[in-house]
């Protein structure tokens, strides 16, 4: 990223990183290569925007949260208006249980999981998506993107920024990360026993 920046300029990097990150979840990217698209590059990006003054970090924060929520939104409208088709035309009994169980789970647990698979790697990229086909409610869906798209992109280019200058900060942005992946994990087994009790 260094590279970039002398190569290419402050708004040019902003940019790259923003069509990367846009890419991981809009044009699924971030399934090939999460570590491009995710946690490591825009946790950097805060590292580089301390390091050089050319690089405003609040363009470049916002737009890291934008460039998340609008990669969530593509991600979300293509599951809905092609993944479900496509499924639909299929009809074993077994895919028919699944979405089932996919539109029940995004009707009661829907809003806490798009925010918290912005913490998860693939999650990230496939939460919109099986939202989309789940059918899950779009302003649901729309609400629950804004908060984690801003808590993911804006909150970890920020914890990069100042763990330039105060190393506990890396750590406390980890402890946060985690303390979501388990609250995921959480939901997730109560619905399951929910599930498994009706």
């Amino acid at each position: 990223m260094s590279t970039w920046l002398g190569d290419f300029g402050a708004f040019a990097l902003c940019l790259i990183v923003w069509v990367l990150v846009f890419s991981g979840t809009g044009l699924f990217i971030g399934a090939f290569i999460p570590f491009i698209t995710g946690d490591t590059l825009i946790f950097t990006a805060g590292l580089l925007a301390a390091r050089d003054t050319n690089i405003n970090i609040v363009v470049l924060a916002v737009g890291i949260g934008m460039a998340a929520f609008l990669g969530d939104q593509v991600g979300f409208v293509l599951g809905r208006h092609y993944g479900r088709p496509y499924l639909d035309r299929r009809k074993g009994p077994r895919l028919r249980r699944a979405i089932e169980k996919s539109e029940k789970f995004y009707g009661e647990l829907g809003w806490w999981a798009v925010v918290v698979a912005r913490f998860m790697p693939w999650a990230r990229v496939l939460v919109p998506a099986i939202a989309g086909i789940a059918r899950m409610n779009y302003y649901k869906f729309l609400w629950a993107n804004l908060v984690g798209a801003m808590a993911w992109g804006v909150g970890l280019t920020l914890a990069g920024y100042y763990a330039y200058t105060i190393p506990a900060v890396k750590t406390a942005s980890y402890s946060i990360a985690v303390f979501f992946i388990i609250g995921s994990l959480v939901a997730g087994l109560r619905s399951w026993l929910r599930n498994r009790k009706s």
